[in-house]
Protein backbone atom coordinates (compact mmCIF):
# COMPACT_ATOMS: atom_id res chain seq x y z
CA UNK A 1 0.00 0.00 0.00
CA UNK A 2 2.81 2.55 0.98
CA UNK A 3 4.32 1.63 -2.36
CA UNK A 4 1.36 2.51 -4.34
CA UNK A 5 0.95 5.58 -2.70
CA UNK A 6 4.24 6.81 -3.43
CA UNK A 7 3.24 6.45 -7.29
CA UNK A 8 0.34 8.48 -6.64
CA UNK A 9 2.23 11.45 -5.15
CA UNK A 10 4.78 11.33 -7.67
CA UNK A 11 2.15 11.21 -10.83
CA UNK A 12 0.27 14.62 -8.83
CA UNK A 13 4.44 16.09 -8.66
CA UNK A 14 4.96 15.32 -12.26
CA UNK A 15 1.16 16.59 -12.71
CA UNK A 16 1.59 20.02 -11.42
CA UNK A 17 5.01 20.34 -13.22
CA UNK A 18 3.44 20.08 -16.54
CA UNK A 19 0.70 22.88 -15.91
CA UNK A 20 0.66 26.08 -16.64
CA UNK A 21 1.33 27.64 -12.96
CA UNK A 22 4.05 27.91 -10.60
CA UNK A 23 1.68 27.97 -8.07
CA UNK A 24 -1.70 28.91 -6.19
CA UNK A 25 -1.83 32.51 -7.44
CA UNK A 26 0.70 33.28 -9.65
CA UNK A 27 -0.13 33.59 -13.09
CA UNK A 28 2.47 32.57 -16.02
CA UNK A 29 0.28 33.49 -19.18
CA UNK A 30 2.86 35.20 -21.48
CA UNK A 31 2.73 39.02 -21.02
CA UNK A 32 2.95 40.80 -24.45
CA UNK A 33 6.17 42.27 -25.12
CA UNK A 34 7.65 45.68 -23.66
CA UNK A 35 8.75 47.00 -27.25
CA UNK A 36 5.41 46.46 -28.60
CA UNK A 37 3.86 49.91 -29.53
CA UNK A 38 0.14 50.69 -28.37
CA UNK A 39 -1.57 52.26 -31.06
CA UNK A 40 -1.40 55.80 -31.99
CA UNK A 41 -4.51 58.42 -31.65
CA UNK A 42 -5.19 60.05 -34.84
CA UNK A 43 -4.22 63.27 -33.43
CA UNK A 44 -2.71 64.75 -30.16
CA UNK A 45 -2.59 68.04 -29.12
CA UNK A 46 -0.76 69.93 -26.03
CA UNK A 47 -1.45 73.30 -25.09
CA UNK A 48 0.43 73.10 -21.63
CA UNK A 49 -2.80 75.08 -19.77
CA UNK A 50 -3.37 71.69 -17.66
CA UNK A 51 0.22 71.69 -16.06
CA UNK A 52 1.69 72.77 -13.37
CA UNK A 53 4.21 75.99 -13.34
CA UNK A 54 7.58 74.53 -12.50
CA UNK A 55 6.73 71.09 -13.93
CA UNK A 56 7.81 68.71 -16.80
CA UNK A 57 4.73 68.04 -18.86
CA UNK A 58 3.07 64.72 -18.18
CA UNK A 59 4.23 62.04 -20.59
CA UNK A 60 7.82 64.75 -21.65
CA UNK A 61 10.89 63.44 -20.89
CA UNK A 62 13.79 66.05 -20.74
CA UNK A 63 16.40 64.16 -22.59
CA UNK A 64 18.52 66.88 -22.25
CA UNK A 65 18.33 70.60 -21.45
CA UNK A 66 15.64 71.85 -18.68
CA UNK A 67 12.22 71.70 -19.87
CA UNK A 68 9.74 73.60 -18.04
CA UNK A 69 5.98 74.86 -17.76
CA UNK A 70 6.06 78.64 -17.70
CA UNK A 71 3.50 81.33 -17.36
CA UNK A 72 2.91 83.71 -20.68
CA UNK A 73 -0.08 85.82 -21.12
CA UNK A 74 0.98 86.55 -24.74
CA UNK A 75 0.88 83.16 -26.00
CA UNK A 76 -1.54 80.99 -28.03
CA UNK A 77 -3.28 79.46 -26.06
CA UNK A 78 -3.42 82.07 -23.41
CA UNK A 79 -1.66 80.65 -19.85
CA UNK A 80 0.67 78.01 -19.64
CA UNK A 81 3.90 77.51 -22.19
CA UNK A 82 6.69 74.78 -22.78
CA UNK A 83 10.32 76.47 -21.87
CA UNK A 84 13.70 74.99 -22.77
CA UNK A 85 15.52 77.23 -20.21
CA UNK A 86 19.16 75.76 -19.65
CA UNK A 87 22.25 77.31 -21.39
CA UNK A 88 24.07 74.46 -22.69
CA UNK A 89 26.68 75.25 -24.71
CA UNK A 90 27.31 72.57 -27.45
CA UNK A 91 24.49 70.62 -26.78
CA UNK A 92 21.46 69.87 -28.37
CA UNK A 93 18.40 70.25 -26.08
CA UNK A 94 15.80 67.64 -26.53
CA UNK A 95 12.39 66.62 -25.02
CA UNK A 96 10.72 63.36 -26.52
CA UNK A 97 7.04 62.59 -25.62
CA UNK A 98 6.79 58.90 -24.11
CA UNK A 99 3.93 56.65 -26.22
CA UNK A 100 4.47 58.32 -29.07
CA UNK A 101 4.63 56.19 -32.17
CA UNK A 102 4.51 58.13 -35.49
CA UNK A 103 5.39 57.56 -39.06
CA UNK A 104 3.32 59.39 -41.74
CA UNK A 105 2.39 62.66 -40.14
CA UNK A 106 1.64 66.44 -39.78
CA UNK A 107 3.23 68.10 -36.76
CA UNK A 108 2.89 71.80 -35.70
CA UNK A 109 3.78 74.10 -32.91
CA UNK A 110 4.16 77.73 -32.32
CA UNK A 111 7.46 78.93 -31.22
CA UNK A 112 8.59 82.22 -29.52
CA UNK A 113 12.46 83.01 -28.95
CA UNK A 114 13.26 84.13 -25.80
CA UNK A 115 17.14 84.83 -26.11
CA UNK A 116 20.22 83.37 -26.58
CA UNK A 117 23.57 84.39 -27.36
CA UNK A 118 24.84 80.93 -29.14
CA UNK A 119 21.80 80.21 -30.72
CA UNK A 120 18.51 81.27 -30.80
CA UNK A 121 14.95 79.36 -31.54
CA UNK A 122 14.32 76.00 -32.21
CA UNK A 123 11.84 72.88 -33.46
CA UNK A 124 9.89 70.25 -34.23
CA UNK A 125 11.29 66.55 -33.98
CA UNK A 126 9.93 63.80 -35.75
CA UNK A 127 10.54 59.80 -36.28
CA UNK A 128 13.19 59.91 -33.26
CA UNK A 129 14.21 56.64 -32.27
CA UNK A 130 16.27 58.29 -29.70
CA UNK A 131 17.96 61.31 -28.60
CA UNK A 132 20.25 61.09 -30.73
CA UNK A 133 18.49 59.95 -33.60
CA UNK A 134 15.74 61.98 -35.21
CA UNK A 135 14.61 64.66 -37.83
CA UNK A 136 15.00 68.42 -36.85
CA UNK A 137 13.22 71.43 -38.60
CA UNK A 138 14.05 74.54 -36.57
CA UNK A 139 14.16 78.56 -37.10
CA UNK A 140 16.74 80.59 -35.84
CA UNK A 141 16.09 83.99 -35.75
CA UNK A 142 19.61 85.24 -34.90
CA UNK A 143 21.10 83.50 -38.33
CA UNK A 144 17.91 84.69 -39.96
CA UNK A 145 17.01 80.77 -41.40
CA UNK A 146 14.72 77.78 -41.37
CA UNK A 147 16.82 74.51 -41.48
CA UNK A 148 15.86 70.53 -41.72
CA UNK A 149 18.37 68.30 -40.85
CA UNK A 150 18.83 64.61 -39.29
CA UNK A 151 20.88 63.68 -36.36
CA UNK A 152 22.37 60.30 -37.23
CA UNK A 153 24.15 58.99 -33.64
CA UNK A 154 24.43 62.55 -32.45
CA UNK A 155 25.89 64.02 -35.31
CA UNK A 156 23.53 66.96 -37.04
CA UNK A 157 23.32 66.39 -40.89
CA UNK A 158 22.03 69.79 -43.11
CA UNK A 159 19.39 68.73 -45.43
CA UNK A 160 18.23 71.79 -46.68
CA UNK A 161 17.99 76.02 -45.49
CA UNK A 162 16.23 78.74 -46.43
CA UNK A 163 16.26 82.33 -45.57
CA UNK A 164 13.91 84.21 -43.48
CA UNK A 165 14.38 87.75 -42.45
CA UNK A 166 13.88 87.75 -38.20
CA UNK A 167 10.41 89.08 -36.98
CA UNK A 168 9.97 89.29 -33.12
CA UNK A 169 6.74 87.17 -31.16
CA UNK A 170 5.42 83.72 -32.08
CA UNK A 171 6.23 81.69 -35.08
CA UNK A 172 4.23 78.81 -36.73
CA UNK A 173 6.20 76.01 -37.70
CA UNK A 174 4.60 72.84 -39.11
CA UNK A 175 5.99 69.42 -40.99
CA UNK A 176 4.61 66.77 -42.77
CA UNK A 177 6.55 63.28 -43.61
CA UNK A 178 4.95 61.19 -45.99
CA UNK A 179 7.38 57.96 -46.72
CA UNK A 180 10.61 60.14 -47.46
CA UNK A 181 9.58 63.72 -48.28
CA UNK A 182 9.67 66.27 -46.01
CA UNK A 183 8.06 69.75 -46.32
CA UNK A 184 8.50 72.36 -43.92
CA UNK A 185 6.15 75.54 -43.19
CA UNK A 186 6.75 78.90 -41.36
CA UNK A 187 3.60 80.79 -40.52
CA UNK A 188 1.58 79.19 -43.72
CA UNK A 189 4.38 79.25 -45.89
CA UNK A 190 6.43 76.34 -47.44
CA UNK A 191 10.06 77.34 -47.42
CA UNK A 192 11.84 73.57 -47.37
CA UNK A 193 10.64 70.60 -49.25
CA UNK A 194 13.31 67.52 -49.60
CA UNK A 195 13.51 64.00 -49.47
CA UNK A 196 15.66 61.24 -46.40
CA UNK A 197 15.17 57.68 -45.96
CA UNK A 198 17.30 57.17 -43.03
CA UNK A 199 14.72 56.94 -40.40
CA UNK A 200 11.93 54.92 -42.13
CA UNK A 201 10.07 53.43 -39.54
CA UNK A 202 7.93 55.45 -37.72
CA UNK A 203 8.68 57.08 -34.06
CA UNK A 204 8.55 59.65 -31.41
CA UNK A 205 7.99 63.32 -31.55
CA UNK A 206 9.28 66.25 -29.32
CA UNK A 207 10.61 69.59 -29.21
CA UNK A 208 14.04 71.01 -29.81
CA UNK A 209 17.09 73.84 -28.99
CA UNK A 210 20.16 74.01 -29.25
CA UNK A 211 23.11 75.38 -26.91
CA UNK A 212 21.45 78.66 -24.83
CA UNK A 213 18.44 78.87 -26.94
CA UNK A 214 15.74 80.25 -24.15
CA UNK A 215 12.97 79.29 -26.15
CA UNK A 216 8.91 78.90 -25.46
CA UNK A 217 6.31 76.28 -26.82
CA UNK A 218 3.07 76.27 -27.19
CA UNK A 219 -0.06 74.37 -29.23
CA UNK A 220 2.28 71.11 -30.17
CA UNK A 221 -0.43 68.90 -32.46
CA UNK A 222 0.79 65.75 -34.20
CA UNK A 223 -1.59 63.51 -36.40
CA UNK A 224 -1.80 60.81 -38.84
CA UNK A 225 -1.49 61.32 -42.49
CA UNK A 226 -1.99 58.83 -45.01
CA UNK A 227 1.12 57.39 -47.22
CA UNK A 228 -0.31 58.76 -50.22
CA UNK A 229 -1.27 62.29 -51.22
CA UNK A 230 -5.00 62.16 -52.42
Amino acid sequence: MKHFRRIVVLASILACASCGTRGPGIDTTKRPSQNAHSPQPERQTWNFDSEAPGSTAAGFVSEVGEWKIVADTTAPSPGLVLAQQAENPGEFNIVLIEGTHYGNLDISVKLKSVSGEIDQGGGLVWRAKDADNYYIARYNPLEDNYRVYKVVKGRRIKLQSARIERRVGWHHLRVTMRGKKISCLYDGKKYLEVEDSTFQGPGKVGLWTKADAITEFDDLVVKKISAKTK
